[in-house]
């Protein structure tokens, strides 16, 4: 027979059906594909298909009576299973759901009909046993459209990786978010927190696992431009707040001039070999202080824990005691010790030792660690106010979790 049966048997013929059979005639005869590759492709883009799981898993099934593993235009691509046999390789699917499968894989494009004259699958023999005639479905799609399959799953993974990209984003910033203006709030920060808050609950909740990319690049547009004003809030407080520290600072040194130089708040500071601090009288100038002591220690208490009487801190000499008793504790040298406070001020330095006490668990050599945020204030790159505001933000959620 020359003819090979392109119509179904019973059922009425579609352009979906046609343009399968014509593509797959048209495709080079010595193509090949890999059937289980194909499969793995058409399972990631069944949504851009129109496939259902269940319809895969039929035509897994139909696959698995193909006895190679690989496919090939012209080489006995028909298998001609019967229902039955079809439903047991599909787990016992019923025969209505089995049929109405079947027919949204051929409504696909995926496999094409080649019934018998009476709508029987099965194949002719020759006297060698091998198939001269096969009725039943022919699984050429699959080989001619291999390539595009490949190019529909990789399409379908770059959309969930952005999918996931994007909601990773969006937890993110809805944490950071919620979490600087919780602290704004509840520290009585100056700045619009109010209405960053109504701003931020307009927006919703987190999206849905099921949102779309359009609808997730939307919402992640929204909040980074809320978390900007945000952001920019948190640092004109500290920028605010840096002013008029400085100038607290500057009205009681022109106030206390002439006062005894050893006096805790304005003295300059002088380190013995051993790391030791003790006031210097000759010091010409001593560097401003940015920041109020209560909040250094609300950012940093561990320090506390290390004055000589064990009450706590409410002096900078008292502050300046504990740094001394820190700084062998976490290995910092006297000459790395000496550089920060020549660098820094005094001070700061102490602040920025109570700040590395603080996260000690996650430094691995604080001595190093000093050293490179001295070098780094020598070129005016490094600034305590995001350090102890992150400070402060951590401590206000362990705060939060045990209250």
């Amino acid at each position: 027979m020359d003819h090979i049966s392109s119509t179904p048997f019973g059922r009425p013929l579609s352009l979906a059906m046609v343009a399968a059979r014509v593509k797959a005639e048209r495709c080079p005869p010595e193509t090949i594909a890999e059937k289980w590759k194909v499969l793995d492709n058409l399972r990631e883009a069944k949504e851009a298909l129109g496939v259902s799981d269940r319809a895969l898993s039929v035509l897994n099934a139909l696959l698995t009576f193909h006895q190679d593993t690989t496919l090939t235009l012209g080489q006995g691509l028909i298998v001609f299973p019967s229902n039955r046999a079809l439903q047991l390789r599909a787990n016992g699917m019923a025969p209505a759901t089995l049929r109405r499968n079947l027919a949204a894989l051929v409504q696909a494009g995926l496999v094409i009909r080649r019934d018998s004259p009476n709508g029987k699958r099965y194949a002719r023999k020759g006297e060698g046993g091998q198939v001269e005639q096969a009725f039943g479905l022919d699984l050429s799609p699959l080989v001619a459209r291999a390539a595009e399959f490949e190019k529909l799953a990789g399409e379908a993974r770059a959309a969930a990786k952005a999918r996931y990209l994007l909601r990773e984003e969006i937890s993110l910033l809805r944490r950071d978010i919620s979490q600087t203006m919780l602290m704004g709030l509840e520290e009585g920060l100056s700045g619009p927190w109010r209405f960053l808050s109504d701003r931020f609950k307009a927006l919703g909740g987190m999206p849905t696992r099921n949102a779309d990319v359009l609808l997730l690049e939307r919402v992640a547009k929204d909040l980074r431009a809320l978390w900007q004003d945000v952001d920019k809030c948190l640092t004109d407080h500290l920028k605010m707040e840096n002013m008029s520290t400085n100038e607290s600072h500057t009205e009681r040194h022109h106030q206390n001039s002439n006062t005894d130089p050893s006096n805790d708040s304005e003295s300059g500071y002088r380190i013995d070999e051993e790391g030791t601090v003790t006031p210097d009288p000759e010091a010409p100038k001593q560097h401003a202080r940015a920041f109020p002591l209560s909040l250094v220690i609300k950012a940093c208490p561990d320090i506390a824990m290390y004055t000589r009487g064990g009450e706590g801190i409410s002096t900078w000499r008292e502050l300046s005691e504990a740094a001394a008793i820190v700084r062998p504790i976490l290995g910092i040298s006297p000459s790395g010790w000496a550089e920060a406070c020549k660098v820094m001020g005094h001070d700061n330095a102490a602040i920025t030792l109570a700040a590395i006490l603080q996260r000690a668990e996650a430094i691995r050599s604080p001595g190093a660690y000093l050293r490179n945020l001295t070098g780094r204030a020598k070129a005016g790159q490094f600034s305590l106010g995001p350090v102890l505001m992150a400070l402060l933000r951590a401590a206000t959620v362990q705060e939060r979790k045990h209250a």
